[in-house]
């Protein structure tokens, strides 16, 4: 049986994510049928996620075991935020984003996924690329300085994107403050969270060349900053 290139899945997963996010953004923003497509937002996530399985190569048991802690974590973690305020800080989920486990979408748990491995494919890239710059200078770039940095970066780079995601999900009503706002302990708690899942990332011995990840990660961040200028 023949197997599907690389390449021609990355090319055929770009294809699809741009095109769901543009046609996403264009309906919400100026479409009669806002609610439509903002309903539809779960499809959309488990659609992504499902191209980032399809393009990732090699799935052995540890990428498995990969995303079933970081959707384990998520789901954990925001249990205990939804119902105590002890992380995050208080808030709660609406109904768009679909069935709930003690307050908490299970989309939730998936999306942890999405950030963490995305994030962490762009952060092995980079830190990869500024090894190569170390080799052609006659220089090595120690390996516990390359660990810090990545971890340290790539818990920056999440919690920089959930910063970007938080005025248009409140918009949309995906989950609301009871601040109107998230807390500066919102951002902390992302930090400190997707540090330790980054660290679990470096660790765990799969494939870290998904060619679709970076595209992803780079098309949720625009589709979202757009909806931060646009939507009333």
């Amino acid at each position: 049986m023949q197997t599907v290139p690389v390449q021609f899945k990355k090319d055929i997963a770009i294809f699809i994510a741009i095109l769901f996010h543009v046609c996403g953004a264009i309906g919400i923003l100026y479409s009669p049928y806002k609610d439509w497509f903002i309903a539809n937002t779960p499809f959309n996530l488990l659609l992504m996620t499902a191209l980032l399985f399809w393009v990732q190569p090699k799935k052995n048991v540890w990428f498995i075991l990969f995303f079933t802690i970081c959707f384990l974590v998520g789901m954990g973690t925001e249990m205990i935020g939804v119902n105590t305020s002890r992380l995050f800080g208080s808030y709660h989920y609406g109904t768009i984003l679909g069935k709930k486990l003690n307050g908490v979408p299970y989309l939730i748990g998936i999306n942890w996924f999405v950030v963490i491995f995305c994030v962490g494919i762009l952060m092995t890239k980079v830190t990869d690329w500024m090894e190569d710059r170390y080799d052609e200078q006659g220089l090595r770039l120690k390996p516990w300085l390359k660990t810090i940095s990545f971890i340290f970066d790539g818990a920056l780079l999440a919690t920089i994107f959930d910063y970007n995601i938080e005025p248009v999900a409140i918009k949309l009503s995906f989950w609301q403050w009871k601040e109107g706002t998230p807390p500066i302990f919102n951002f902390i708690c992302w930090f400190a969270i997707s540090a330790n899942l980054l660290w679990l990332f470096k660790i765990l011995h799969f494939d870290k060349d998904n060619q679709f990840a970076v595209h992803l990660l780079i098309i949720q961040a625009l589709f979202f900053i757009t909806l931060q200028v646009y939507l009333p």
